[in-house]
């Protein structure tokens, strides 16, 4: 499989299969493709696996794309402003995505719910507490909000996030919630009660424009039912 992520405020990813090779999607992100692409919908592993994926904000049922009698061209594009990203994914090194995000990849890679273990992240990570986790072995696509920018963390490294900037994260790292320490910090700060913490080792991506946070913004300009 050959790809290109073409783009840049609103990008899409084309890719391009030989005779034989499938890719998974969710449905709804397909965009065009070549007319020798086969298309099987299935639950891909079962009703456990299936609903799993339904709590890590995916559909039930996954898209497989089969390249039939020759090469094949598919695309998935994203569906917010922000930037779409590749995954290597392998025995031992899983990616953590936030809810929502993955696009694509190869049929070799499998998608399922992760809970966050951490009892603080839990009660008050909100969204954060169900994650998808990216494994198997392959290339996995996602999509983000806004930029993206990477930290490689080492052990015991730390970094502290507002909630709903993280986007992906090695499954070596560990993620709790933390509380935003003063008083006078949580009344008038503006940046809320809790901050993601991230420890290492591993990368961590962060997303600019979390579209929780477009949300709030364009809220205040949205007539009410007062007016």
């Amino acid at each position: 499989m050959k790809y290109e992520i073409l783009g840049e405020t609103l990008p899409v990813l084309v890719c391009t299969l030989a005779d034989g090779e499938s890719m998974i999607n969710e449905g709804g992100s397909m965009s065009w493709m070549s007319p020798n692409m086969h298309m099987e919908t299935t639950s891909n592993g079962g009703v456990g696996k299936a609903l799993g994926r339904m709590f890590s904000g995916e559909k039930i049922f996954q898209n497989i794309y089969t390249a039939q009698g020759g090469q094949g061209m598919i695309a998935f594009a994203s569906s917010f402003p922000g930037s779409i990203k590749p995954f290597e994914v392998a025995p031992g090194r899983e990616i953590i995505f936030q809810k929502s995000a993955f696009l694509a990849g190869e049929a070799t890679v499998q998608l399922s719910v992760h809970f966050n273990k951490r009892l603080g992240a839990g009660l008050f990570g909100g969204e954060g507490f169900i994650l998808q986790k990216v494994s198997g072995s392959g290339i996995a696509f996602a999509e983000f909000d806004g930029h993206v920018v990477e930290y490689d963390l080492q052990p015991g490294q730390h970094i502290l996030v507002d909630t709903g900037h993280l986007a992906a994260m090695d499954a070596s790292c560990s993620m709790d919630i933390q509380t935003v320490k003063g008083v006078k910090n949580v009344l008038f700060g503006g940046e809320g009660l809790f901050l993601t913490d991230i420890t290492g080792p591993g990368r961590v991506w962060l997303q600019t424009m979390p579209l929780s946070n477009v949300a709030g913004a364009l809220r205040r300009y949205l007539p009410t039912g007062n007016s």
